[in-house]
């Protein structure tokens, strides 16, 4: 079976249409689906889509779409690779932990890799910030989250379009670690929007509606340059002889399943036990790195809960599943995560105390900074962008923006004109 000739669902994408136009080939070859459409109900669940993701290992209904269903390689590649026959196969797919246990290793997976998600965009900021490139800042459109946002929508590109199917043939809780986890907790919407609310309060009007629309623009190119770099290895890697000797093996023996658990929660415990001893150790000098080690411990129920609403994606509104194209889940966490990063500035306007700025800038960077995303936000809009209905994508990312910039002015910047605040 031919990889370009034969249909198959392909990553965060689905549904094959046999009537694309040349330029929407294009289009969906760029965004790593190969010939498929991508189908217009299908568009909200090409980002993160909660439990659901995690039930790759079992066969569903012709009409459902999940992000990963089969295995990306060739037929003749598996046969190869695995000297059972399909029917034990698909015996050993069935042993699988308990519900339970499936549960505590996924959200183990998730807060882990959204803690060093947490302690990548610290470091990026620090390097592309003031202090060493000084090609961001926190009085400019190119504000200090941009690095952040467009490394983490680079490797989206790489790890949630184009080898999230490798990625959950092996495991589908470490696809979901990697995509929801690490790179939706090294990018962050709320952070963005709090800083253009910043530069509108100091009536810097130009530069907020700048640093919208620029870092829209470089968000979306990191992602596209993402999944055709991504795109061009994993062509590159099918034409030599060693991807017809390799194959990825799906984690279905009960043995290998409760190592990685426990070696996930393990690691989430030493996480957390370093980041409070070295918080304890920070707390009275209110420096950046006791916000960061502040926001390792906090930033866990932010990716936690973005998770959870990320269930929404897909499911419309009602009954009737109106509108099933809106990811509701996603447009939810990215909202809530600007209110309440903009709640806490305001709070910090009107409370001088250092114990409480550790705080309330820890769970800023943190616990919002892992709930909002622009990661799976720029997947999101993208495939929209790729769809038979692309003015979605921009009618998504406006609704995002208005309603998260509107909600902030009137959380933080009125207090503070009111205020006098400076």
């Amino acid at each position: 079976m031919d990889l370009e000739s034969e249909p198959r669902r392909s990553g965060s994408f689905s549904r094959i249409s046999s009537t694309n136009s040349s330029f929407r080939r294009r289009s969906l070859n760029r965004l790593g689906s190969n010939q498929y459409e991508i189908d217009d109900d299908s568009v909200s669940e090409a980002g993160d889509i909660g439990d659901r993701a995690l039930s790759s290992r079992r066969y569903s209904g012709e009409n459902m779409v999940l992000p990963i269903q089969e295995h990306p390689f060739k037929e003749s590649q598996l046969e190869v690779a695995s000297p059972t026959s399909p029917n034990d196969q698909n015996e050993e797919c069935k042993k699988e932990l308990p519900w339970f246990w499936t549960y505590i290793s996924s959200r183990a997976h998730l807060a882990v890799l959204g803690i060093l998600g947490v302690m990548t965009r610290y470091l990026l900021e620090k390097l592309f910030g003031p202090q060493v490139v000084g090609a961001t800042g926190d009085h400019s459109y190119m504000y200090i989250d941009l690095a952040p946002n467009m490394v983490g929508s680079f490797f989206m590109g790489w790890f949630g379009a184009v080898f999230k199917g490798d990625i959950s043939y092996f495991s589908p809780e470490l696809a979901v670690g990697l995509t929801t986890g690490y790179l939706g907790s090294l990018t962050t919407f709320s952070g963005w929007n709090q800083k253009m609310l910043e530069l509108s309060v100091d009536g810097q009007w130009v530069f907020s509606v700048l640093g919208f629309i620029l870092g829209l623009f470089l968000v979306a190119y990191s992602f596209i340059f993402g999944v055709e770099t991504a795109n061009g290895l994993k062509w590159a890697f099918n034409r030599t002889k060693l991807s017809s000797k390799c194959g990825f093996c799906q984690v279905n023996g009960m043995i290998i399943q409760i190592v990685l658990m426990v070696v996930m929660v393990t690691m989430l415990g030493l996480l957390w036990g370093v980041s409070v001893s070295l918080l304890k150790k920070d707390f009275d000098g209110d420096s950046s790195a006791s916000h960061m080690w502040f926001g390792c411990i906090v930033g866990p129920i932010g990716v936690w809960t973005r998770f959870y609403l990320a269930q929404l994606n897909g499911q419309g509104l009602g009954r009737t599943q109106m509108m099933k194209w809106m990811p509701f889940g996603t447009l939810i966490a990215n909202v809530a995560a600007a209110c309440i990063m903009a709640a806490f500035a305001t709070m910090k306007k009107s409370v001088k105390d250092k114990h409480f700025n550790i705080v309330a800038t820890g769970i800023q960077f943190g616990l919002c900074g892992c709930l909002s995303t622009v990661s799976t936000f720029i997947s999101e809009f993208e495939a929209m962008r790729a769809s038979m209905h692309p003015w979605r994508a921009y009618l998504y990312a406006f609704t995002t923006v208005i309603i998260s910039f509107t909600l902030g002015t009137l959380i933080f910047s009125v207090p503070v004109w009111a205020k006098g605040w400076s």
